[in-house]
C-alpha cells in the first residue's frame, strides 16, 4: 500500500493532542482544589472521571472501529473532547468539571485504539517501530509543554499583564480567581481545529492485523481463565496508577510540605517528569537491544522507588529533582509490561490488548485511594501507596516467563562486525 506521509504528520499531531489534554492535571491539582474547595479525597475523583472512561471505552472503541472507520471515530472522539473542554469552560463547576473529565478522557480512549493500526498503514508496516517511537517522544514533548502553557495562562492572567499574547481575551473569558479555566478553552480549540482537519483528511482503508482486532466475547472469556491475562492486566493498571500517582500529586505535595509555588516551580517538575520520562525512554529502546527486557524493569523499577522515597524525605530542592527523575525510571514499565504481557499468550492478541488498555483504569482507582488515605491520615502517607504498585510491577520482573523474548544484540557482535 502507497505510504500516506501527510497522514502520519496528522498521526504525529494527534498524539501530541492525547498528550497536551491527557497529562495537564497534575499541574492543574492545587488551583483546583482551592476554587472549589476540595478534599483530597474530591481531588482524587478528578484524575479518576478522567481515567476511568479508558477503563470503560477501550473495548467497546474496538468494536465500534471496525464498525464504523477510522476517520469517523477520529471525528467523534475529537467532537467529545471539544464539548467536554467548552461545556466546562462556559460553565466551570466542580460537577460539571467531572462530567468534562470523563467525556474527553472517552474521546482519549477512542483516539488511542484508533492511531495504532493507522500508524502502521500511513507509513508502511516497514517503519512502524520509527514512527511507533516519534509518537512517543511527540508524546513526551506534548506532557512537557502542557504545564508550561498552564504557567503561562494562568501567572499572566493573574498578573493582569492583558497586553501579552491571548491574555486580554482570557481574562474576559475566565471567572475571577479561575485563571485556570483558560486552558480548557484552549483544549475546546485545539479539539475543534483537529476535527475539522480530520474531516477534511482522506484515509486510507485499513485491514487490521489480527493482534489489532478486538475479537469476539468468546476470545475474552477464553483470555480471562488464563491466570497471566489477569496479572498482566494488573501491571498496567499498577503502572498507570504509579506514573499518575507521581504527576498528579506532586505539585501538590511541593506545596503543603515545602511551600512550593504551584504555578511556577510546581508546574516545572510536572512538565520535567513528563520530559525526563521521553528521554529515560529513548535509553530504554536502546536498552532493550541490548539486554533482556526483565532485569530492565527490574532496576528501572527499583530506581524508580528510590527516586519516589527521595522525593517525600528530602529537602524542597532535592524533591524538586528526585519526583522528575523517577518519571525518568518509569519510561520502560508500559512498554514492556505490555510487551511481556502480550508475549505471554499464544493467540487472541487483539482481545488481550484490549483487556490491557481497560488497565489504564489504574490512574482513576489508585488516585482515589491516595486521596482517601490523604484525607484520613495525611498526603505524604497517601503518596506511600505508590510503592504498592510499583512493588507489583517490580514483581513481574520476577514472575514473568514469556513464550517469547525480546531480541537482543551483544556489543561484542556489533564491534566485530565493524
Amino acid at each position: 500500500m502507497k505510504k500516506n506521509y501527510f497522514l502520519v504528520v496528522l498521526i504525529m499531531f494527534v498524539f501530541f493532542v492525547i498528550s497536551f489534554l491527557t497529562n495537564i492535571l497534575g499541574a492543574l491539582n492545587d488551583k483546583v482544589s482551592q476554587s472549589f474547595t476540595l478534599t483530597e479525597t474530591m481531588a482524587g475523583l478528578l484524575p479518576f472521571a478522567f481515567f476511568i472512561a479508558y477503563g470503560i471505552m477501550s473495548i467497546p472503541a474496538g468494536f465500534w472501529l471496525e464498525k464504523y472507520g477510522e476517520k469517523k471515530m477520529m471525528m467523534l472522539a475529537f467532537l467529545f473532547a471539544f464539548t467536554g473542554a467548552l461545556v466546562f469552560a462556559l460553565f466551570p463547576g466542580f460537577n460539571v468539571f467531572v462530567i468534562s473529565l470523563f467525556t474527553i478522557g472517552a474521546g482519549m480512549a477512542a483516539l488511542q485504539v484508533v492511531i495504532n493500526p493507522l500508524l502502521r498503514v500511513s507509513g508502511g508496516e516497514t517503519n512502524y517501530a520509527f514512527f511507533s517511537v516519534m509518537a512517543q517522544l511527540i508524546f513526551g514533548l506534548a506532557s512537557f509543554i502542557s504545564p508550561q502553557m498552564y504557567t503561562y495562562f494562568v501567572t499572566n492572567i493573574d498578573g493582569g499583564n492583558v497586553n501579552k499574547p491571548l491574555i486580554g481575551l482570557m481574562t474576559t473569558l475566565v471567572p475571577k480567581a479561575m485563571s485556570w479555566v483558560s486552558v480548557y478553552w484552549v483544549f475546546a480549540l485545539i479539539a475543534i481545529l483537529m476535527c475539522v482537519v480530520v474531516f477534511l483528511v482522506k484515509f486510507p482503508k485499513v485491514e487490521l492485523q489480527e493482534d489489532e482486532k478486538v475479537g469476539s466475547r468468546e476470545s475474552y472469556f477464553e483470555l480471562f481463565k488464563n491466570k497471566y491475562v489477569i496479572l498482566y492486566f494488573l501491571g498496567v493498571f499498577a503502572y498507570v496508577g504509579s506514573e499518575q500517582g507521581i504527576s498528579y500529586w506532586m505539585s501538590k505535595f511541593l506545596k503543603v510540605y515545602h511551600d512550593v509555588n504551584p504555578d511556577l516551580a510546581g508546574a516545572d517538575a510536572v512538565s520535567y517528569f513528563w520530559g525526563l520520562m521521553t528521554i529515560g525512554g529513548i535509553l530504554g529502546l536502546i536498552l532493550m537491544k541490548l539486554y533482556d527486557s526483565k532485569p530492565i524493569l527490574r532496576w528501572f523499577t527499583i530506581l524508580a522507588m528510590i527516586c519516589v522515597a527521595i522525593g517525600l524525605t528530602a529537602s524542597a530542592e532535592v524533591s524538586l529533582w528526585a519526583f522528575p527523575m523517577s518519571g525518568f525510571f518509569l519510561s520502560v514499565m508500559y512498554p514492556v509490561v505490555v510487551s511481556l504481557g502480550l508475549n505471554s499468550v499464544a493467540k487472541h492478541h487483539g482481545s488481550f490488548a484490549g483487556i490491557l488498555m481497560t488497565g489504564i483504569a489504574g490512574g482513576a482507582i489508585v488516585q482515589l485511594l491516595i486521596g482517601a488515605i490523604s484525607d484520613i491520615v495525611s498526603l505524604k502517607v497517601g503518596m506511600l501507596f505508590i510503592f504498592v504498585t510499583l512493588g507489583y510491577i517490580l514483581s513481574i520482573s520476577f514472575w514473568a516467563k514469556p513464550l517469547v523474548n525480546n531480541k537482543t544484540v551483544s556489543l561484542k557482535s556489533l564491534f566485530s562486525k565493524n
